[in-house]
């Protein structure tokens, strides 16, 4: 690992935690409907203000974070959301970084899912990775993050002496179309003064909208001739 990443691995990892819903006070929505049955792997657009992002989940590997991704898409709890957050980091080849978006309307939150290391499925994260935000392990719930960099730093370390370098993020997907979309939501205006802490100078002003988020079919394989 890149020495210089190495040193400030632990601030990535609490900026990743910090723009995480709030956990007190939450107040969950009613139970959802009985879910889809889960396939291996999952297309979904999101629609946004500056275009489409579709994003290939890995259910086979990830089953628990993609299952409630999709709880949230197919509830429409993503609807008029936003990315409201982008991390610019100052090393590495450009852009280095990520955009972070959820749902903070607390009332549409649903409940904390299990934490799902990068030791456990082999995922990792590299440039267009999807990723979920938590406090502790096992209190992610809706805001996830894509990267425009490789950040293997917030991968799972099971030999590292620090909890949270233990746990990594959940990586549950990856960018199949948009990453064009997803470096203008990068490179759009951010707030110079919003923000608490590490997240200072990282809110998105404003923010852009998610105006829907739907599976979409996967692409059919043509049969070798």
């Amino acid at each position: 690992m890149n020495r210089r990443f190495a040193l400030v691995a632990l601030p990535l990892f609490l900026a990743l935690v910090a723009a995480a819903p709030p956990r007190g006070g939450v107040r969950h929505a009613a139970p959802v409907p009985a879910p889809i049955p889960l396939a291996d792997t999952v297309r979904v657009v999101v629609t946004t203000d500056l275009g489409p992002i579709e994003l290939e989940l890995d259910g086979k590997h990830a089953p628990v974070t993609t299952a409630n991704f999709l709880r949230y898409v197919d509830t429409h709890r993503y609807d008029g959301m936003t990315f409201y957050r982008a991390m610019h980091l100052a090393w590495g080849e450009q852009p280095s970084g990520l955009v972070q978006a959820g749902v903070r309307d607390p009332r549409k939150l649903l409940p904390p899912i299990a934490h799902e290391p990068t030791s456990q499925t082999g995922l990792s994260h590299k440039a267009g990775a999807v990723s979920m935000a938590r406090f502790a392990p096992g209190t992610a719930t809706s805001d996830f993050s894509i990267l425009l960099s490789d950040m293997q730093g917030l991968d799972a370390d099971p030999k590292a002496t620090d909890p949270e370098a233990q746990a990594g993020f959940a990586v549950f997907g990856h960018v199949v179309a948009g990453m064009d979309v997803v470096r203008k939501i990068w490179d759009a205006p951010r707030s110079a003064t919003e923000g608490e802490g590490a997240l200072k100078g990282q809110m998105l002003s404003p923010p852009v909208k998610m105006l829907t988020v739907r599976r979409a079919p996967l692409p059919v394989v043509q049969p070798a001739p």
